[in-house]
């Protein structure tokens, strides 16, 4: 049955929502290839005043749905072929729109880093949203789609080369300006809430192979501890995001069939510099409070100028036990928490659209790559390239 939308921007009055909504508007303005998009959140004043001040055409639709009314977001998923939620923490707010979504056989997405919660609706909705049709895409900002995606793309680069994968695959964030959100940080929170009240949640949090269902694979790098990696030759420290990515990138390994091998080793750091001050920076990164000082709630964040100056670029490198390796990266041209990670979710949406697959709780890299790599490259100023 046709369905009224394309896709609903949930949690447009919401600052992600909102650059979410306004890419939209603006990217695909005039474009024959343009949604039929809506506006979703819970005041209707508040969204026409969003509307208007993004400059989306008037005529947008505005839905009203709200996270503690579930008959909103029953209603919501079966007018549209595509929900993007910025509404979370997902593990308070998300769980009724993904049973909403799973029950109408509606695509996805979402930019969770709580792989927790992940995993409750890996375990409950599985199987459902594989006879429903419903595509659930978690993941799909800057936790976790630069990772996911660039070590697809190195395998598949290391494949053409060499004939079979790297075993062996280190992920370094090589330089990076523009902070985490204010919703990261506060899913971050509730996570260590949850720990406290189920101790239990602690064990599957720290394990790499937490979204694998089933299949528990080598041990991997705890990237908690500054090391010297000489394959670049600096120091390293340990990166906030790691703990989610890691656990994506073999999920994504996972849903593939391991075509990277079931013995895949895979880490991420931050790249400091060479020699004692390399090493002191390290150090001192390790012992730093990730977040910093920062005081962003859900629903901040930074201005225009701070979005558009901010900017990342990581580097992944393929081993070979033979010593052979391959090297590639990815880059993005704004502030991974907000001005990356709102065209890419919103991009992720339009490949949902565009490319039809099997129901189920997918990545990002499993479900969508190559396809989803070539529209991050042609709209959102993501960039993927071998350098060796």
């Amino acid at each position: 049955m046709a369905r009224d939308l394309d896709i609903v921007v949930y949690g447009a009055t919401g600052f992600t929502g909102r650059l979410v909504a306004e890419y939209l508007a603006t990217h695909y303005k005039n474009r024959k290839d343009a949604p039929k998009w809506a506006m979703a959140g819970r005041s209707l004043a508040k969204l026409a005043e969003v509307r208007d001040l993004i400059g989306a055409p008037p005529e947008t639709p505005l839905i009203v749905a709200d996270a503690s009314d579930p008959a909103s977001l029953d209603k919501m998923a079966a007018d549209t072929e595509v929900v993007l939620t910025t509404v979370g923490p997902y593990q308070l707010y998300g769980s009724d729109l993904v049973a909403a979504c799973v029950k109408a056989g509606t695509a996805y997405a979402d930019l969770c880093g709580e792989p927790g919660w992940m995993r409750e609706m890996i375990d409950e909705h599985q199987e459902a949203a594989k006879a429903s049709g419903a595509r659930i895409t978690f993941s799909c900002g800057f936790d976790s789609i630069p990772f996911d995606l660039g070590v697809l793309f190195l395998q598949a680069e290391a494949v053409k080369r060499h004939g079979k994968p790297a075993p062996r695959v280190k992920g370094r964030v090589r330089k990076m300006a523009g902070g985490a959100s204010g919703g990261t940080i506060a899913s971050l929170t509730e996570t260590l809430k949850a720990v406290a009240k189920k101790p239990s949640l602690a064990l599957l949090l720290k394990s790499s192979f937490a979204l694998t269902p089933g299949f528990d694979g080598p041990s991997q790098p705890t990237g908690l501890i500054p090391e010297y990696d000489a394959a670049t030759g600096t120091w390293t420290a340990p990166f906030v995001m790691a703990p989610i990515n890691t656990k994506n990138v073999h999920r994504t390994n996972f849903l593939l069939g391991h075509p990277w091998g079931a013995d895949l080793i895979y880490d991420e750091m931050v790249m400091t510099t060479i020699g004692d001050a390399g090493k002191a920076m390290a150090e001192a990164m390790a012992k730093a409070n990730p977040f910093g000082e920062s005081k962003l709630k859900p629903g901040e964040g930074p201005s225009k100028e701070e979005r558009e100056n901010g900017f990342y670029d990581i580097l992944f490198i393929g081993e070979y036990p033979d010593g052979t390796s391959i090297r590639a990266s990815v880059q993005g041209d704004r502030d991974p928490g907000y001005g990356s990670t709102s065209k890419m979710l919103a991009e992720t949406g339009m490949a949902l659209l565009a490319n039809k697959g099997a129901g189920g709780i997918w990545t990002p890299g499993a479900l969508l790559g190559q396809a989803l790599i070539d529209r991050l490259t042609a709209n959102a100023g993501l960039t993927f390239q071998i350098e060796d």
